[in-house]
């Protein structure tokens, strides 16, 4: 079987197009590249839609958190509390367990069972946590100045906080925000390690590295092909986020102009 064979028959399987049996035997370095960045699209799905769903959360948590109303304080610190102080692993098997129990008293249930729904509200909620914090010490950062500039220009409610709360908060947050968004997707390789199920050996990444590294006894060739993978998606993800920096900050002098750094966050 030549490489492209591989590709043909392995790069879409993680989805269920494709060879329905994983390879038992003749552990070419093309089958191990095709298949690992095959279970990347488990990553990459997870990762996206947990971030592009959890920011409005998260803003609304920050909001919340920074509320004078205890009714609206209170829900935001103790959410937050909740799932930035337990590990993701946990809530990964906590949350299965809850679904499973759930399943049996209400069909709508079931697709939370699997990982593409149950595992998503987890980071969906984990990421909103972690980026409501970020918010919130972003708007307590946001320099007194800029609001008694726009009180004194009669901005109130909804128009200040979309013309003059909102871009601030989002430009001092950004690189902490960029460097959540790099973690999340890391944390992505947690969810088939977890009580969540790979229906049909349908996994992420790190479910393919670690199959070939049990079938090899040889753990060298398998994780730093994942780990390149990582690497370019984690390059991706700073050139996205940096672009979108550079958006935010546009109107500041050159010289006031923050530069994105890349400091992932290797433990939490």
């Amino acid at each position: 079987m030549s490489c492209w064979d591989t590709v043909q028959d392995y790069a879409l399987r993680s989805i269920g197009i494709g060879e329905r049996l994983l390879p038992r035997d003749d552990f070419t370095l093309c089958k191990q590249v095709v298949l690992i960045g095959s279970g990347m699209i488990w990553n990459v799905y997870f990762g996206v839609l947990a971030l592009s769903m959890g920011f409005f959360l998260a803003v609304a948590l920050a909001m919340g958190k920074a509320a004078r109303r205890t009714v609206l304080r209170k829900p935001s610190e103790w959410f937050i509390f909740l799932f930035r102080g337990s590990p993701l692993f946990i809530q990964f098997f906590f949350a299965y367990f809850v679904f499973l129990s759930l399943k049996g008293r209400s069909a709508i249930f079931d697709p939370f069972t699997a990982a593409w729904a149950g595992a998503l509200v987890v980071l969906f909620f984990n990421t909103a946590a972690y980026s409501g914090e970020i918010f919130y010490g972003a708007l307590r950062a946001i320099p007194r100045g800029d609001m008694e500039a726009a009180e004194a220009y009669g901005l109130t409610g909804w128009t200040r906080f979309r013309r003059i709360t909102f871009p601030t908060m989002l430009r001092l947050a950004w690189p902490a925000y960029t460097n959540e968004a790099i973690f999340l997707f890391h944390a992505t390789t947690l969810v088939f390690f977890t009580g969540f199920p790979a229906w049909q050996q349908r996994g992420d990444a790190l479910y393919y590295a670690s199959y070939f590294a049990d079938r090899t006894f040889n753990p060298f060739v398998p994780y730093p092909i994942l780990a390149l993978y990582f690497i370019g998606l984690t390059l991706c993800i700073a050139a996205l986020f940096g672009k979108a920096s550079r958006r935010l900050n546009r109107h500041l002098p050159a010289e006031r102009r923050r530069k994105m750094s890349l400091r992932p966050n290797f433990l939490r």
